[in-house]
């Protein structure tokens, strides 16, 4: 294993958002189906994580996307859009494949993404996570983020998602 680096995803470089993509779903199945169950996490998969939403929000939505490398092997990702009318930016995606946990991939991730909120001018960064993501939620304190709110929210479908909202100052 060597020292992880991470890059950015480009708006024209389609090859690499559907490695993502593809690296998106193998996460999402074996993390999230025994949480949520398999139909929303196909449900989401293709809302949230295709190669087509991936390269639209990119493109067109403002999201930065960035990718973990261990030499040449995308071992995870994560995605942040600036919002500048709440001074905050949102981190919606932060993912690492399990066999690469414990790797210091999130540490760096979460460093990147505090030099791109303070290049912003940004206050906050903030995000929403399922409440029986215990995991997660143990790595996002120890990041620094607070729950601040509990979220019921309809993502369609006869689907939604029960989160918490956290938070971190900056």
């Amino acid at each position: 294993m060597g020292i992880v680096r991470l890059v950015e995803l480009m708006p024209d470089d389609g090859q690499k958002a559907a490695e993502l993509a593809h690296l998106a779903a193998d996460i999402w199945r074996e993390h999230y189906t025994p949480m949520i169950g398999r139909a929303q996490v196909e449900y989401m998969l293709e809302k949230y994580q295709s190669e087509e939403k991936i390269l639209s929000d990119v493109r067109t939505n403002g999201y930065r996307y960035f990718m973990a490398y261990d030499d040449d092997n995308m071992v995870g990702y994560c995605a942040a859009k600036p919002e500048y009318e709440k001074k905050g930016l949102l981190l919606s995606k932060f993912y690492v494949e399990k066999s690469n946990r414990g790797r210091g991939i999130s540490r760096r991730m979460h460093d990147k993404l505090i030099e791109i909120a303070a290049e912003e001018g940004l206050s906050y960064i903030w995000l929403t996570v399922n409440k029986r993501n215990y995991d997660s939620i143990d790595i996002y304190k120890k990041l620094g983020f607070t729950i601040v709110e509990e979220l019921i929210t309809d993502i369609g479908s006869g689907f939604s998602m029960d989160d918490y909202k956290m938070r971190m100052e900056l």
